[in-house]
């Protein structure tokens, strides 16, 4: 373990094997730091931060700060869960949650670029990689396998779903289902081709997914139509998964506008 002379760390804090902690940074009682993770200056963990294996954060990344909630209570017990081989870059900053109890959450292998935020109480899955500046906002619920664009913005409590690609500066109102490329102020341009070939999707299922795709966004159906429509026949996993989440509980509204 190597922890710079300057470092200010809690002793109560509890830090595996083989942590680096860098010049300056800040480490909270209440923070848990795993095996092989490396903290460089100036970051700040703060509150109830629980780190995995591996991660990375950068230099000035502010971890586990109160959310941005005029309501908040700073007595209530809340905090940030971190997966396992996450690099949060330089000045990346996730809030900790607004509910006792609960945690603002990333997965595993998160890529998040300079300056990337995460709201409080919001949800990012695995493998995901947040371009410089991207900006999520609180109760987002983020899927798996993402490029989310520098610059995009999340307003609170939208969805994205898996293997979806946002263009840079993209605003974001409303859910964007799996598998979609969306850019400009709430419109999808088609399908992440490219990325569901990276994926490992064989043919077949690239196939199916672009029926479901064609059903939802060329048909002129409405939403409830199109998913009546889409139950009359038996779909492969990766379709259904794009149908659970078109069918699921929207707060904002699933994003059916295309280029």
């Amino acid at each position: 373990m190597a922890i710079h002379p300057t470092a200010v760390v809690d002793s109560q804090a509890q830090l595996g094997a083989d942590v680096s902690i860098g010049p300056y940074a800040i480490v909270e009682g209440g923070v848990s730091i795993g095996d092989g993770c490396e903290v460089s200056g100036h970051a700040q963990l703060l509150g109830t931060v629980d780190i995995g294996e591996g991660c990375k954060v950068g230099p000035g990344a502010v971890l586990g700060a109160f959310p941005q909630d005029l309501s908040f209570d700073r007595t209530r017990f809340s905090g940030v869960k971190i997966g396992a081989g996450c690099d949060l870059r330089e000045h990346v900053t996730i809030h900790r949650s607004t509910k006792p109890g609960v945690v603002t959450t990333l997965g595993e292998r998160n890529f998040f670029m300079v300056g990337a935020h995460v709201g409080h109480d919001s949800q990012v899955g695995d493998d995901n990689v947040i371009a410089n500046h991207c900006l999520i906002g609180g109760h987002v619920h983020i899927g798996n396998g993402n490029f989310l664009g520098a610059g995009a913005g999340f307003h609170q409590f939208v969805r994205v779903g898996d293997r979806v690609m946002v263009q840079g500066l993209t605003a974001c109102s409303l859910d964007f289902p799996p598998y979609v490329m969306a850019a400009e102020r709430n419109r999808i341009f088609g399908l992440n081709s490219v990325g569901l070939r990276r994926a490992g999707f064989s043919k077949e299922a690239r196939a199916e997914v672009k029926e479901v795709f064609k059903l939802f966004f060329r048909s002129q159906l409405r939403l409830q139509e199109a998913l009546g429509k889409a139950r009359e026949r038996i779909w492969g996993p990766e379709s259904e998964q794009f149908l659970k989440f078109v069918g699921g509980k929207s707060k904002k509204g699933i994003c059916l506008r295309t280029a």
